[in-house]
């Protein structure tokens, strides 16, 4: 019997999520001669019910297109904002899964999309799930595609600020995506030679990183180059966070919980811009000028790299082998050459941090490279 298959990719776009849909689609249709529809603009548009048939000619051409043909958004089934209010959708998502006979909905995402898709399939519906995100903190999987592709352009970043620093006694700091993870930062700061990289893993005393630069200038080094990681964070603003965490912990309810979540949010709310207010705080203390570079979206755009599209086209068409046997609920992880069908209730109880015996910061510190402890 012919099997029906929904696609949707939510969160953030990547590099690579054209390829993957491709992989599943081209597989599905032309191999196992099952029938695929996409939906629009992720889980808004699977409860709108916007669709687009995915035949072979809209498959035809975009293996190398970055960004998603079918849109994105970061809208969850369980909290949507609808009308002006944040409602529930998830009834409105299974009705309509079940009006268009589907026997699994596939589901490109990250670390969030892994939770939707699971709460999903506690509702009674089948699901499957590919890694995708830039930042690489999927768990269980070796690698997310998209994250290839951003560290390649994070690190010829960092290599066309190598020539312009040499030109001037700075510094040059350049903020790197990554979420709450050092991976994007801690990987292009490697290889791109970066004096410094400060990572959300490894909480930073901005005075270490000071007597670094200062070190190098004493030593006729005309310039320092500091990767900073958007979720990077000093050894005191991590004390205030944690004692700020806790103290919403203990709180009994009532007044006093919603002002230690008041407060824990106002500190949240102050993390945008701390790059530069490190940029700063490193001009005061070595005396030399700082200049700063945010990367920004421009890491998530453009063709995928070739590691990028290979990865998804194996998830993609691996996922098409998991419908076939019926194997759902699961996310097809990336396991050295091999792919692996992982429990979507283990992929969603953390995020995929870089731990602080990881063999890429071992060789950051041999090289003498500064990671701001």
């Amino acid at each position: 019997m012919r099997k029906y298959i929904g696609i949707l990719t939510s969160g953030g776009d990547s590099p690579g999520l054209n390829a993957a849909i491709r992989g599943v689609g081209k597989a599905a249709l032309g191999f196992y001669g099952m029938q695929v529809i996409g939906f629009r603009d992720g889980f808004r548009g699977f409860m709108e019910n916007r669709t687009m048939e995915l035949n072979e000619e809209m498959l035809s051409g975009i293996l190398t297109q970055g960004g998603t043909i079918l849109g994105t958004s970061r809208d969850k089934p369980h909290r949507m904002p609808v009308g002006g209010k944040v409602v529930d959708v998830t009834d409105i998502i299974v009705d309509n899964y079940r009006q268009h006979h589907l026997d699994v909905l596939v589901c490109l995402g990250g670390g969030g999309t892994q939770k939707n898709a699971l709460r999903l399939a506690e509702k009674g519906l089948s699901v499957i799930t590919l890694p995708k995100t830039i930042d690489n903190d999927v768990l269980l999987t070796d690698a997310s595609f998209g994250f290839d592709t951003a560290l390649g352009i994070a690190t010829e970043a960092i290599d066309r600020l190598h020539s312009t620093a040499h030109s001037h006694h700075r510094i040059i700091l350049v903020e790197i995506m990554g979420n709450k993870v050092g991976w994007l930062a801690l990987g292009a700061g490697v290889a791109g030679g970066a004096d410094a990289i400060l990572i959300p893993e490894i909480p930073y005393d901005v005075g270490r990183v000071a007597d670094a630069i200062r070190d190098r200038s004493r030593r006729g080094k005309r310039f320092s180059i500091v990767a900073v990681a958007e979720g990077a964070i000093s050894k005191q603003e991590e004390a205030v966070l944690h004692a700020a965490t806790e103290k919403v912990r203990l709180a009994r309810g009532g007044k006093a919980r919603a002002k230690a979540e008041a407060e824990l949010e106002a500190l949240e709310a102050q993390r945008p811009g701390h790059t530069m207010r490190l940029a700063e705080r490193l001009e005061e203390l070595t005396g030399l000028e700082s200049r700063l570079t945010i990367l920004g979206y421009l890491q998530r755009g453009g063709t995928p790299s070739a590691a990028d599209r290979l990865l998804a086209t194996r998830l993609g068409t691996a996922c098409a082998d998991l419908i076939d046997k019926g194997q759902y609920n699961v996310m097809v992880a990336a396991r050295g050459d091999t792919t692996r069908p992982v429990a979507l209730e283990e992929v969603t109880k953390k995020l995929k941090v870089v731990p602080r015996d990881h063999p890429w910061i071992g060789a950051a510190r041999r090289v003498g490279t500064c990671m701001g402890d």
